[in-house]
């Protein structure tokens, strides 16, 4: 057996090409760091303008994201090493407290709603001295750029604040660094996650121009729209060309665009005005809006009713849109996020370690784990240690029989 292996391992580099301690690596990485090696890559679109005009100066995706991010990092944490679940670990005292300018909830929340609003989200382990994780930060998107490596992985994280930088490093052989980086899927780029606001930016604009318009509105109390009407009672006067031009400019300055809607026009001459165009009532501007708003909230996964679009707001249906919101789209979020740090956060402190977040603590799912449990309590074929194992609790005595 030990020549047969040996043979083996004398002829595998002939057959595959590959030296026996040859590191396994993705044919296409390096196709992918291909003349990128080295430089920094920038984010494809300005992160403070997306955030400026689509959180800042934008109710529905402020709401939305809130009730996503605020939402996840109220779930509390649950630690197991194999099967069994660990009441108190310095794992868990760092998430609940991660640094001394943020609690558990707050650096949870940050985390995601730099995900929801960039796309991306990092976060750095500050090491204590025998090496092992002590505080955790969020850092801001827009401050990060990635530099790409040979083999298609980051060589390193690149922070930069007004002007200063620095380089966090990757290891070339693990792949792991001081820096987790989560991003949301982009069809289109290899580095960087695509922000939601992204593909609601045309919701997200209109939203805005209408409220702008109804706001110019309220201050200027009507909006002149249709014809301005020359020589209607004197057939004899007539503009030149050069006065009709004049004079289309000046209404066109004084009267365009949102902050001048409904200012009152003054005429003086034989001059009249013609009503032409549809009151804001006819156009419907607040259903427009409203349409907006539920595009905006299904770009991120919100039920429109739970961000103030009209509707059908009885208990009912507010209870279900809070279930939807949490099966659909908190949960998923909150699966990727345990899955990553698993895979980087948790291996520093020991083998075995693996989190999970306490479902059961969950209000809007209360239903779903009422039915869960009823079903578990009927159920004839399993024994009472079978029936606690499968809600969480430890087993009992004499509890393995039918």
């Amino acid at each position: 057996m030990k020549n047969y292996l040996k043979r083996l391992g004398n002829v595998w580099p002939k057959i595959t090409g590959r030296k026996n301690n040859e590191q396994k690596a993705s044919s296409v990485g390096k196709m992918i760091a291909l003349n990128q090696v080295g430089r920094p890559q920038w984010t494809p679109r300005q992160y403070e303008a997306l955030t400026a005009e689509g959180y800042q100066k934008n109710i529905i995706v402020y709401r939305a994201v809130s009730l996503i991010a605020r939402g996840a990092a109220s779930v509390p944490w649950r630690l197991y090493k194999h099967h069994e679940e660990l009441l108190s670990h310095p794992l868990l005292t760092l998430l609940h407290h991660p640094s001394p300018r943020q609690g558990g909830s707050a650096f949870i929340e940050a985390v995601l709603s730099y995900l929801l609003l960039a796309g991306n989200s990092y976060i750095e382990i500050v090491s204590d001295m025998k090496g092992k994780p002590a505080e955790l930060y969020p850092l801001r998107p827009d401050r990060v750029q990635i530099i790409p490596g040979a083999s298609g992985v980051p060589q390193a994280f690149e922070y930069t604040v007004n002007g200063v930088r620095r380089q966090l490093n990757v290891d070339p052989t693990t792949g792991w660094s001081h820096v987790l980086h989560l991003k949301l899927f982009h069809p289109l780029n290899d580095w960087y996650g695509m922000s939601p606001i992204e593909a609601a930016a045309c919701s997200i604009d209109q939203h805005n121009t209408v409220a702008s318009h109804n706001l110019a509105l309220l201050q200027n109390g009507g909006r002149p729209s249709g014809a301005l009407m020359v020589g209607r009672n004197d057939r004899s006067l007539n503009l030149t060309d050069e006065q009709r031009q004049e004079l289309r400019e000046d209404v066109r300055a004084l009267y365009q665009g949102n902050d001048n809607a409904g200012r009152i026009l003054v005429l003086e001459g034989d001059f009249e005005w013609q009503e032409m165009g549809l009151s804001p009532k006819d156009l419907d501007f607040i259903e427009g809006k409203s349409m907006t708003a539920r595009e905006i909230a299904q770009a991120y996964g919100v039920p429109p009713m739970l961000v103030g679009v009209r509707g059908d707001a009885t208990f009912s249906n507010y209870r279900e849109a809070r279930f939807h919101l949490w099966e659909d789209t908190i949960l998923p979020l909150l699966d990727y996020l345990t899955d990553e740090l698993n895979r980087w956060l948790a291996p520093q402190f020991e083998p075995g370690l693996r989190l999970a977040h306490d479902v059961d603590r969950i209000p809007a799912l209360a239903q779903r784990r009422e039915d869960a449990w009823s079903k578990i309590a009927n159920a004839s074929f399993l024994t009472m240690n079978e029936k606690r194992h499968a809600v969480g609790y430890v087993p009992i005595s004499n509890g393995d029989q039918l």
